[in-house]
This record gives structure tokens, C-alpha cells and sequence, in this order.
């Protein structure tokens, strides 16, 4: 397992991380199931482990703080606040009031008293760049986290953040967390030139496109993995989108077979490849997932199996731009636009 530096911090972490967003309820694991992907991740190299307070309704960050007991200061531990945790209109944002109470939250279902990277899931367009990161510094000062960064933000938030910190003398997100991967390249047009203009580290999430590059999508299967079950209008092959995904999948199909690499490693080889990436979420729901992610850990790309990659996905271009979430407000709700 390589290790990179996560953006100016310091720390050394692995360059494929553990994502827990499988863990409990929507990946149907148990906690011994858990135990054993975190046992096998730690001992194939792994250092970095990503949940956040809404997967499984807090369920993923309690199986994570059972899974690591007695090993907390080998890990990287990183967690996400502000999206909706109950039917309470307070309980979600990026409020002091909020951020205060999740991450008090988060720490009694991990066992711990710290997180390395706390982590704003989503933009808060409610709430202002001071109030967050002030908010976010005081805990950073009470020694509740260690460093804090953003996830799924537009790139113009992350410039917005960063020059707010730099006004209020506050403390800066030092991360962000973009979805990335062969099919949804948006990323590199915005968002990485602007990550490394900043020294960010990067952890991409959705590597495998939802399992759309995990190799069991072909042209001839039933689509047949776990997401297509509740988010079934991600495989729907009638929708131009996905008809548009299925023939690059075909095609990339043929580029892992030509260079000897499974669908797996094509694709975790491929986010791993740009330098302004930190590190690879990878969210195995069971250990033969782990294990057939883990074979990438090692994979580096030739320059014509990239160049061959780039023939068939034009390089910045998002073949589902609408899955991104980061959309700004103002074009999802008419109000937003019109006097």
C-alpha cells in the first residue's frame, strides 16, 4: 500500500481508505462483518477511515468505533456533519448550535474523544463561511478534531471558504471530498485546479461510479447490484445518461482486458493516477469486495492505457452530471431565481 500526504498537513495516509458508508443498515452488515473488512483494510495497509453521522442513521460510526477499539491512535479517523440527522429542522447545517452537538454525538458512537478530519458533507447555503469555520476552530482548538475539511463542494465555495478563513483569522478546510471516477470527471475543470492552488488533500468518493465500474456491469448482465435496488434510476438503461455510462463501461471493459487489469483496478488506478488526489474512498459492503479492491493498491497506469481512457470519457466531462450534489441551489428551486 502507497502512502501520500494529506494536502500540507503532514499526515501520511494510505492512497486507498476505507468508506463506511456500507456499514449497518444500508449494507446490510453485521458488526462481526464489520470487524473483519476493518481488520482486513488495517492489515492490508489502510491508515484512513471515513464514515459520517447519516450513514445508517449513526449506525456506521458505532460498528467503526467497535471495529477499532483498542487501536484508535493507528488510524485516521475521519467523520461528516450537516446533513439531516432527524425530522428536526435544527439537527442538520452548518450551525455552531448543529455542528457543536453532531460532533459531541459522533465522538459518543465512535468511543473516542477526538477525530483526525471532521468533515461539512455538504455546502450549507444558509449558513455563513464565518459562522462555520468559527465554529469548526473552536472545536479544532478544544482538541475535538484535529483538522476539518469539506465535501461534494463547488469550486467556488472552496475559494469562497478559503478567503473567508483567511479574513476572520479563522482556521481553513484543509480537504475536500469530490465524487470521482472515469465516468464523472466534472472535477478536473474546477475543482482539483483549485484543490491544489490551495494545497488540499483529496479523498474522492465513488470511485467504482456506484458499481457501474466494478466489472458485474455489462451489456449483456442483469444489472444486479445492491444500489440498483434503491436508487434504481441510476441503472435504468432507457435513460440517455445511463445508455451513455453502459457504452463506456463496454468500451473500458476492453481496455482493462487488453492491459491485463480487472475492471477494479482500471478504475481505482485511474483516480489514483492524478496528482492532485489524495486518496481513494473505497466502500466494500462485504470481504471479497475489499479484497478485490485491495488488488488495485498497487496498480499504476501506463500513459496508453490513460490516453486509451480519455478516448472514450473526454477528459472534465460528467456522463451523470445530475448525480454530482453540487448543484447550486438557484437552479434546483425556481424561488431561488425570480424576483
Amino acid at each position: 500500500m502507497q502512502h501520500r500526504t494529506l494536502g500540507r498537513t503532514g499526515v501520511q495516509v494510505s492512497t486507498l481508505a476505507l468508506g463506511a458508508m456500507n456499514f449497518g443498515k444500508i449494507g446490510r452488515t453485521t458488526q462481526d462483518e464489520v470487524t473483519a473488512i476493518v481488520d482486513a483494510a488495517l492489515d492490508a495497509g489502510i491508515n484512513l477511515i471515513d464514515t459520517a453521522d447519516v450513514y445508517s442513521g449513526g449506525e456506521s460510526e458505532e460498528m467503526v468505533g467497535k471495529a477499532i477499539a483498542g487501536r484508535r491512535d493507528d488510524i485516521v479517523l475521519a467523520t461528516k456533519a450537516t446533513m439531516p440527522m432527524g425530522d428536526e429542522r435544527n439537527r442538520r447545517g452548518g450551525s455552531r448550535r448543529w455542528l457543536v452537538t453532531a460532533l459531541e454525538d459522533s465522538l459518543r458512537r465512535l468511543g473516542v474523544d477526538h477525530v483526525d478530519l471532521y468533515q461539512i458533507h455538504r455546502w450549507d447555503p444558509d449558513t455563513s463561511d464565518e459562522e462555520t469555520l468559527s465554529a469548526l476552530s473552536d472545536l479544532q482548538r478544544a482538541g475535538k478534531i484535529r483538522y476539518f475539511g469539506s465535501s461534494t463542494f463547488p469550486a467556488y465555495r472552496i475559494v469562497q471558504a478559503q478567503w473567508a478563513a483567511r479574513e476572520h483569522h479563522l482556521s481553513r478546510y484543509v480537504t475536500e471530498q469530490p465524487s470521482y471516477s472515469i465516468l464523472q470527471r466534472g472535477i478536473e475543470t474546477h475543482v482539483l485546479p483549485v484543490t491544489e492552488q490551495y494545497g488540499l488533500g483529496v479523498l474522492v468518493w465513488s470511485p467504482l461510479a456506484s458499481g457501474w465500474l466494478s466489472g458485474a456491469i455489462r451489456e449483456d448482465r442483469e444489472i444486479t447490484t445492491s444500489r440498483s435496488t434503491f436508487m434504481p434510476q441510476r441503472f435504468d438503461t432507457t435513460i440517455p445518461s445511463n445508455r451513455a455510462r453502459l457504452d463506456a463501461v463496454e468500451r473500458l471493459a476492453g481496455v482493462a482486458d487488453e492491459a491485463g487489469l480487472t475492471m477494479i483496478q482500471l478504475a481505482l488506478g485511474f483516480v489514483t493516477a492524478h496528482p492532485g488526489v489524495t486518496s481513494a474512498l473505497v466502500g466494500p459492503r462485504t470481504l471479497d469486495h475489499l479484497h478485490s479492491q485491495l488488488a488495485a493498491a498497487e496498480t499504476k497506469l501506463s500513459a496508453d492505457v490513460l490516453d486509451a481512457i480519455d478516448a472514450i470519457v473526454t477528459p472534465g466531462a460528467d456522463l451523470a452530471a445530475h448525480e454530482k450534489n453540487d448543484t447550486p441551489p438557484s437552479l434546483l428551486h425556481p424561488s431561488l431565481r425570480r424576483r
